[in-house]
């Protein structure tokens, strides 16, 4: 019995395609449920020519291919995904394991075998790893094209002195030529906006820039993507292959949550930056690699060295002129600016025409305290973008909770610092006046009661600033 070639319906956009070319109903239904359950994009094919329709027809992450289909041989498929797709991650699955078939699917280009009957999690140990391969290979063909087109750095948006500050540093740093970095900061402060602008505004730009998160893998699985693997290195490594230090020779590793690197590997990481060699996991010979090694974290690492969960001499290593991004609230001058920012790249992906926002949404923005940072920011135009319908983002299109903090003034109106440039009056005016206006949910003569004014007095001030029942 041959089953249609079927799609997953709606998964989320990002998530990764595995395509299943398996004859066996059982097998292909139940390996399809269970990926399904682990939150991939999960195709289906019961021959070859099916399973190949769908390799030309759309992109695909990983293949599983059965060694024995009734249309086509596994191998002579494997073939024609060569053609297809130069570089396809496949792996075979066979009840007929002979070292001649193997050799041959691992000469024709196998990612991997599995015997049949296998158990799930080891079949998903081989895919997890596979799927690596495939970003990896994506990351690097992405880098190489856009070394070819020429980069552009990521601009520090803020007037911020820290802001300045940091820039000056980064250039510092890369007129030194000096060999690490190390950034600190808050969760969604930008760090990794800092560590692009620091290689791609350095005599490595044209070289890749590859990031990893410490806290993305297993401390095993973390050792084999930063250093790679021999073959036989460990269960599932079927083949050898380079980590990122190798893909990376001549540019940047972006090293984030460093702080939660496992002590074994910071000992690896440390040996590396005094040698510039290494050793695959598995391996006897030395690698000498030139990479550029930026660090990030948001925890504080020397109260961790105290604690005994990081090295401090690595610590040193990182930390020559270490970048200390400060939380938002501590910038609060850049909000505008980066609020204007995140509306004009967010309402091109919309296709919205979005004009700005309202000073009652600016100041409502400014008074924030951004625990989230930049990322909470970004998040927040975002759901505005969505929500509001206007020409420019309003007070009313943010969270209530933005709303409410902006809302609350002092009880005693001499509790009012004035700061050296003085304050907008007519700004302030107008806040009150809107205020005033939302409590009463737009009733002006209970607004002027609030305000102590008449009816007439309050219409006057909200058509003097461009007020309008509509943006409360």
């Amino acid at each position: 019995m041959t089953e249609p070639e079927t799609e997953t319906p709606t998964l989320p956009k990002l998530a990764e395609t595995i395509l299943i070319i398996e004859d066996e109903d059982l097998i292909r239904i139940s390996l399809k449920a269970r990926l399904e359950k682990e939150g991939f994009r999960v195709i289906t094919a019961a021959t070859g020519e099916q399973g190949l329709k769908a390799l030309d027809d759309r992109y695909i992450d990983l293949v599983l291919l059965d060694y024995k289909l009734p249309d086509l041989d596994g191998l002579e498929i494997l073939r024609r995904i060569r053609g297809l797709v130069p570089g396809q991650v496949t792996i075979m699955m066979t009840a007929y394991s002979t070292i001649e078939g193997v050799v041959e699917a691992m000469q024709q280009g196998a990612y991997t075998y599995v015997k049949k009957p296998f158990e799930f999690p080891e079949m998903l140990a081989h895919i997890q790893r596979g799927l690596e391969t495939t970003r990896l290979r994506r990351e690097v063909e992405h880098l190489r094209r856009a070394a070819e087109k020429g980069h552009k750095a990521p601009i520090l948006i803020g007037e911020a002195p820290a802001m300045k500050d940091i820039e000056a540093t980064i250039q510092k740093l890369n007129a030194a030529g000096t060999a690490t970095a190390l950034i600190l900061g808050e969760s969604g402060t930008g760090k990794n906006v800092v560590a692009k602008r620091l290689h791609y505004t350095s005599a490595r730009a044209d070289a890749p820039f590859m990031t990893i998160t410490c806290t993305d893998f297993s401390e095993n699985l973390l050792e084999s993507e930063l250093f790679g693997h021999q073959k036989g290195a460990f269960t599932g490594a079927a083949s050898a292959k380079p980590g990122l230090f190798e893909l990376a020779d001549g540019g940047t590793i972006f090293l984030d949550e460093i702080g939660d690197m496992p002590m074994q590997l910071q000992t690896k990481l440390l040996r590396f930056l005094e040698e510039r060699k290494f050793r695959r996991v598995g391996g006897t010979n030395e690698i000498s690699v030139d990479v550029r090694i930026v660090a990030a974290t948001n925890k504080d690492l020397k109260e961790l060295i105290e604690k005994g969960r990081f090295r401090e001499d690595l610590y040193y290593r990182l930390a020559v002129v270490p970048i200390t991004i400060p939380p938002l609230r501590d910038r609060p001058e850049d909000i505008p600016d980066l609020a204007r920012l995140f509306a004009d790249q967010i309402s091109r992906e919309f296709h919205r025409d979005i004009q700005g926002f309202t000073p009652e949404a600016e100041v409502a923005l400014k008074k924030h305290g951004w625990r989230g940072n930049v990322r909470e920011l970004r998040n927040v135009i975002e759901r505005a973008l969505i929500l509001g319908s206007a020409s420019r983002i309003t007070a009313q299109d943010l969270p209530i909770e933005i709303r409410e903090e902006a809302a609350q003034l002092p009880a005693d109106p001499a509790e009012l610092v004035l700061g050296p440039e003085g304050l907008d009056f007519e700004s302030f005016e107008r806040s009150l006046i809107v205020r005033a206006l939302q409590l009463s949910k737009g009733n002006q003569t209970a607004a002027a009661r609030m305000l102590h004014m008449t009816r007439d007095q309050i219409r006057y001030r909200m058509e003097k600033f461009g007020i309008a029942l509509s943006e409360l």
